[in-house]
This record gives C-alpha cells, sequence and structure tokens, in this order.
C-alpha cells in the first residue's frame, strides 16, 4: 500500500499549512512507515493510506516518487 506523510522539515517545527511537505512511501501499514522514518529528523502531522482513485490523481503531480524500505 502506498502512504502520503504530510510533515514539516523540522521535527520541532509547529504544522503551517505552507511549510508542509509531502513524501510517498510504500509500505504495509501505518506502523511501518513510522518505524521507517523514525530516524529522519522530521515532524509527521498526518499519514494517508491512498486508494486507487486518489493514488491516480496524486501520480499526475510531477513531485510524485514513492520511496520504500
Amino acid at each position: 500500500m502506498i502512504f502520503k506523510i504530510l510533515y514539516q522539515e523540522q521535527e520541532n517545527e509547529v504544522p503551517v499549512r505552507e511549510n508542509t511537505q509531502t513524501l510517498y512511501y510504500q509500505a504495509e501499514n501505518e506502523r511501518q512507515v513510522r518505524q521507517a522514518l523514525k530516524d529522519r529528523q522530521i515532524n509527521i502531522e498526518y499519514i494517508q493510506p491512498l486508494d486507487d482513485e486518489h493514488l491516480a490523481y496524486e501520480k499526475q503531480s510531477e513531485d510524485f516518487i514513492v520511496e520504500n524500505n
């Protein structure tokens, strides 16, 4: 499954919409995503599993790159 992660660059940064970054990650579940990203110094706001329709929409973005383990 592919997850969309919304995050801030700094782990102690207060979430501000204009500064929110997006990352796409392939994993079995949200726990695996959090485990894989725990060493990065980022502030995760939200992890959203993408269904087929939402994934198709996200793939249209030029910034769409999926990371995995």
